[in-house]
């Protein structure tokens, strides 16, 4: 006898869970079944139909946090063949709007709360209610196929613009499957989804394993980080998605000695610190998997037990490092005595999955988009990094954060890691300013810890004793902030920090003698910012 095929859609799994009565999504104190859920599903698949509008894309924007809602209507998409366009709520006004004008939406349902966000326009914004749903439907769905298309989820845009990423069935179904069945999660568990549901880490890694799993799924209406054990208790959450920063809030909260008396197994996301891994399995005692990947889904990268701690982890089959101007692959990085890059220059390229898209099934209306990332029939990440001899590979910025320093790519990501290095440091993040002649000068922002105290000739000091970057990686300006600018989704806007340069009421230190010189850092005064300003104005290359 065969055995039945894998659900291949979002649809296919939602229908394996239509006759169970055991919980299937849980918000603050109400619960649920699967089988309520589901109905739920087909309740909004037939309010969605009724207001289709015949000839045009069949898009729903939905501005909302994690409540129940949004759960019925990506199941009701499913099921009416709708595309569910998942808004950034952190957006505002005329950007938000041409979000919504860009992705072909017929409407916008918005929760109360949100709906002010959106200005005056051509497209109705809705609330919930707004959609007149039925007293029951009947489940009668729409076909679906694993190449079809069931939401369009925006990139974090720290580097520009966001673009509407186009997500399958089969690219939100298929990581659900897979971690599911690699994390042996069952009808027992509970997964706890608090990151927000307009991103891909809470649709594929959160949302997704407990609906193919039969698990129940929890929603955090917002991360609180004061919040997260409190939570893991009180839903018995045994599974727990994040991205890297949260993990840190959560770790910044007071240890009290019962903290490991939790019902969590296991935490899985990405750009966790890591040293902030360890810290989270050892006192939380769960397991914690760090994977890399982006939104995009053309390149991910797994950590083994093996993986050094500053890795990534090892290249899958097909993933490989080249130049992106040659196309050719990078040779192996060399490491000198205390783990510094010998060969940044030859070493340091752009992760490309090099079989085809992988994942990556295109931005929506994009086609410069698509062609920046589908090259010579590969898949270029845009993500920079550099992997040694056994495959182990590290990060070393995007490709947009890949530095010009007289006349050399320098990655930021690098400069980071040596950064949070230092005890005082809580965060780091490494950015491009103008070189008065040509390329970029480094700057770092960097957020000390609370009560800790650090000097600039402290900070100079330390850099020069770390031999894992050189003179040039050196930052030449260095802003001191209580807190950075960052997405709904944690993520540094460092165009933001770029844009602002050294003209900022924080803190700014700089070497006035520049590259080549030790990194001594004195207070940039309000008389050298503005001249500064007036020499990168005046420059002939700018």
């Amino acid at each position: 006898m065969s055995t039945p095929a894998a659900p291949a859609t979002v649809t296919e799994l939602l229908l394996a869970q239509a006759g169970s009565s055991r919980p299937g999504l849980c918000f603050e104190d109400r619960q649920w079944s699967w089988r309520e859920h589901v109905s739920e599903c087909a309740r909004y698949a037939a309010a969605l139909g009724a207001r289709r509008q015949p000839g045009a894309p069949f898009h729903v924007g939905v501005l909302a946090d994690n409540v129940p809602e949004f759960s019925f209507l990506l199941g009701g998409c499913a099921f009416a063949g709708a595309v569910l366009v998942a808004l950034n709520p952190v957006r505002r006004g005329n950007a938000l709007a041409r979000d919504v004008a860009r992705t072909d939406c017929q409407y916008v349902l918005a929760e109360p709360r949100h709906a002010a966000l959106l200005p005056a326009m051509d497209v109705p914004v809705l609330p919930f209610d707004g959609l007149e749903l039925p007293g029951q439907a009947p489940l009668d769905v729409a076909p679906a196929a694993a190449e079809d298309l069931l939401m369009l989820i925006f990139t974090s845009g720290t580097s520009g613009e966001p673009k509407a990423v186009r997500s399958t069935h089969g690219k939100i179904a298929g990581p659900g499957r897979m971690l599911a069945s690699r994390f042996g999660l069952t009808t027992a568990d509970t997964v706890y989804v608090s990151m927000p549901m307009f991103h891909s880490n809470a649709i594929m890694a959160g949302w997704a394993v407990g609906l193919a799993a039969g698990a129940a799924t929890a929603l955090r209406r917002r991360f609180s980080a004061s919040a997260f054990l409190s939570d893991v208790r009180a839903f018995d959450a045994t599974y727990a998605s994040y991205v890297g920063k949260p993990l840190s809030y959560v770790l910044a909260t007071p240890a009290r000695a019962d903290d490991v008396d939790n019902p969590l197994r296991i935490a899985y996301g990405n750009e966790g610190a890591p040293g902030d891994l360890a810290r989270f399995a050892e006192r939380f005692g769960c397991q914690v998997i760090d994977g890399f990947g982006s939104s995009e889904g053309g390149v991910a990268i797994s950590r083994t037990p093996d993986t050094p701690a500053s890795a990534l982890g090892k290249l899958a089959d097909g993933v490989a490092v080249l130049d992106p101007e040659t196309g050719r692959r990078c040779p192996p990085a060399r490491f000198g005595p205390r783990g510094e890059l010998l060969n940044p220059a030859e070493a340091v390229g752009e992760f490309v999955n090099t079989r085809g898209a992988g994942m990556f099934a295109g931005y929506y209306n994009d086609a410069e988009a698509d062609a920046s990332r589908m090259r010579d029939g590969m898949y270029w990440s845009g993500d920079l990094g550099y992997a040694d001899s056994s495959g182990f590979c590290w990060f070393a910025g995007r490709a947009g954060e890949w530095l010009r320093v007289d006349g050399e790519n320098l990655g930021t990501a690098p400069v980071e890691r040596v950064l949070r290095r230092h005890p005082a440091i809580a965060e780091a993040a490494a950015y491009g300013v103008p070189d008065p002649v040509a390329g970029d000068q480094i700057m770092a922002c960097i957020v000390p810890r609370d009560g800790a105290s650090l000097t600039p000739a402290e900070l100079g000091a330390f850099l020069a004793a770390q031999g894992d970057i050189g003179p040039k990686q050196h930052p030449r300006f260095v802003r001191v902030a209580s807190q950075m600018p960052r997405t709904a989704t944690f993520k540094v806007l460092t165009r933001v920090l770029a844009t602002d340069r050294w003209n900022t009421t924080d803190p700014v230190w700089w070497r006035p003698y520049g590259r080549g010189h030790p990194p001594e850092y004195v207070v940039l005064d309000a008389e050298q910012a503005t001249s500064l300003d007036a020499e990168i104005s005046t420059s002939p290359g700018r």
